[in-house]
């Protein structure tokens, strides 16, 4: 299995149009592993790749485990098999469907309905392979603005390397960077007509998918593993 410089658990969609979109939109298909063309956004009140830069090379994706270096001692082969194991354990999740949303100064995609299950699902995942993640350097906790935070925020990252997960988790698949009020209202206005027709109901997550960030700093699917619990 190929070495990563660092991994994640995300959800990704199958392959089909919501796949197909996101893939363009970002202009990274992270299952292909390649970049791709930018779709035509009738409206759209800026260039596709301006308010995509910063989620890019993430690839199309909902957030369950965020990005991790390995522990000392680990293979990836063994994280692997966790993440299978783990997999195997627990149960698909379904909601109501998706809907264009705003968080913070980003827009996403969020669930519509209870999202409680999905939360399960992501603590699940980010307590199960906690094991398998390297401590965080003093750099990288620095980095996430620590001062910023608020007791519960910063105990997530002390415990788990990541603010928002547990009670503050929030599912969504990133579709821009950060904007401006009146950017993302125009943003969203554009993209909200293309996206209703691609958008699934219910929505699905049937599988977790394992994650790998390349020395281009870009993340690729490295396997798909089916919820069977």
């Amino acid at each position: 299995m190929e070495h990563y410089l660092r991994y994640a658990v995300y959800f990704a969609p199958a392959p089909g149009p919501l796949a197909d979109f996101g893939a363009a939109w970002l202009g990274w298909d992270a299952q292909a592993g390649r970049a791709v063309a930018h779709p035509q956004v009738p409206g759209l009140p800026c260039p596709v790749a301006e308010v995509t830069r910063q989620p890019r090379k993430y690839g199309f994706h909902g957030t369950l485990k965020p990005p991790f270096r390995l522990a000392g001692g680990c293979a990836p082969e063994d994280l692997a098999e966790a993440v299978e194991l783990l997999a195997a354990r627990l149960a698909p999740v379904r909601v109501p469907g998706l809907q264009l949303d705003r968080i913070g100064r980003f827009l996403a995609l969020t669930p519509k309905g209870d999202g409680a299950e999905l939360a399960a699902l992501a603590g699940a995942v980010v307590t199960g392979l906690d094991t398998y993640r390297a401590p965080l350097t003093a750099e990288e906790f620095a980095r996430r603005r620590p001062d910023r935070l608020d007791p519960r925020q910063r105990a997530n990252l002390e415990q788990w390397g990541y603010p928002y997960v547990l009670e503050e988790f929030r599912f969504h698949l990133t579709l821009t960077g950060p904007m401006e009020d009146n950017r993302a209202q125009e943003v969203r206005a554009a993209l909200a007509p293309v996206l209703e027709p691609l958008l699934p109901a219910p929505f699905e997550v049937p599988d977790i998918c394992l994650f790998g960030e390349g020395e281009d700093g870009y993340f690729r699917l490295v396997h798909r593993y089916a919820l069977s619990g």
